[in-house]
């Protein structure tokens, strides 16, 4: 089709990625979610009960038992799936707006600014409202069911709306935006980054990253974020853990809160939980593109590349046919002219030859 930029037609769709990365998410919150309440009660604990890592998993099983460690997991594993679907799917049509409408390619510029959309788009649609129940919920340390103030995530979303108002899901909702706008960035650039630099992979080129790949990918990509938005995760935590009900608010919005932990408790708090939150992520990315790049993989290599080629790159008119042996291929064309070059249609391919009406004669 005339004026079509011939790079889209090799790119994998946005449902597709979406896909992908919903089946990431449900295998990556099974594995992840005790590390996550882990990560959540340090950062909630102001009076140093947790001494560490490991004495507060300790602590939870023995005070809670071992299911505690799975608390919130339902809303948890629905949000990674959502958000995961978004995610992906959102970053895959933004690419596609910032490429260049002639070559087809894609700046790093236009990466960052698709993966920070991405992030900003996940963190108002799924990732606030979601975070706000979770975080409730893993707040709970009572034993006794009639002690708990939320009895599940359904209960406790209607009891937010009803105490706080439809806004109260959206608490913490700035540093929420600034933290997975500044992860998705940072991710999708260093993961495409890691594939080419470590495996010679780019997107179309057929192949297909072993899983161990993949994993090594992700994990490097998902290091990268934690470390630069500590604070703004902190200050999210806080302040979705507070109850408008019950009188006025300690953090007023996302600047008090970061000043006030300034102050009260020191600069090193504000990257309270970065370790299990080192523990939780790097993996996390690690089994969801594992997952994702297999998923997207398959497609790519059964229904882009066995796809038949489209009329564009069909053009030889009726003439002197001729074969060509082309990576153990014969491939045979009929051309207007006896003039060939080689060429790749919708891109670089290292199996077949083409043959273009425009040509160059051989010296």
């Amino acid at each position: 089709m005339a004026g079509q930029n011939p790079n889209e037609k090799r790119s994998i769709p946005p449902y597709v990625k979406a896909v992908a990365g919903s089946i990431g998410g449900i295998v990556e919150a099974s594995c992840l979610q005790p590390i996550d309440v882990i990560k959540t009660r340090l950062q909630l604990d102001r009076s140093g009960a947790y001494k560490g890592i490991i004495h507060c998993g300790t602590t939870i099983v023995r005070t809670e038992g071992v299911r505690a460690l799975w608390k919130g997991l339902t809303p948890f594993a629905t949000h990674l799936t959502l958000k995961y679907a978004l995610r992906m799917g959102s970053n895959a049509v933004f690419q596609s707006a910032f490429k260049d409408s002639q070559t087809g390619k894609l700046s790093n510029r236009g990466r960052v600014l698709s993966g920070f959309g991405a992030g900003v788009l996940e963190a108002l649609v799924i990732v606030t409202p979601f975070e706000v129940v979770k975080i409730r919920l893993q707040q709970q340390r009572g034993l006794s069911p009639e002690l708990l103030k939320y009895k599940g995530p359904i209960h406790c979303a209607r009891m937010i709306i009803r105490e706080e108002g439809i806004l109260g899901l959206w608490a913490g909702a700035a540093p929420t935006v600034m933290r997975n706008g500044t992860n998705q960035a940072a991710m999708f650039t260093a993961k495409n980054s890691f594939d080419v630099i470590l495996w010679k992979k780019h997107e179309g080129d057929r192949k297909v990253l072993q899983p161990w790949q993949s994993m090594i990918s992700g994990f490097l990509a998902g290091t990268v974020g934690p470390v630069c938005t500590g604070p703004f995760d902190v200050v999210k935590t806080r302040l979705m853990a507070q109850s408008r009900s019950g009188g006025e608010l300690k953090y007023k919005g996302m600047v008090h809160a970061i000043t006030t932990i300034y102050k009260e408790e020191g600069l090193r708090a504000l990257w309270k939980g970065l370790l299990p939150r080192l523990m939780r992520i790097p993996p996390g990315q690690a089994i969801m593109w594992t997952v994702a790049d297999q998923v997207t993989g398959f497609y790519e290599k059964r229904y882009i590349h066995n796809a038949p080629l489209s009329s564009k790159c069909n053009q030889a008119n009726s003439g002197t046919g001729f074969m060509e042996a082309a990576s153990g291929r014969a491939l045979q064309y009929g051309i207007s002219n006896f003039c060939t070059m080689k060429f790749s249609c919708f891109g670089h391919s290292d199996e077949f030859y083409f043959y273009t009406a425009k040509c160059e004669k051989e010296g």
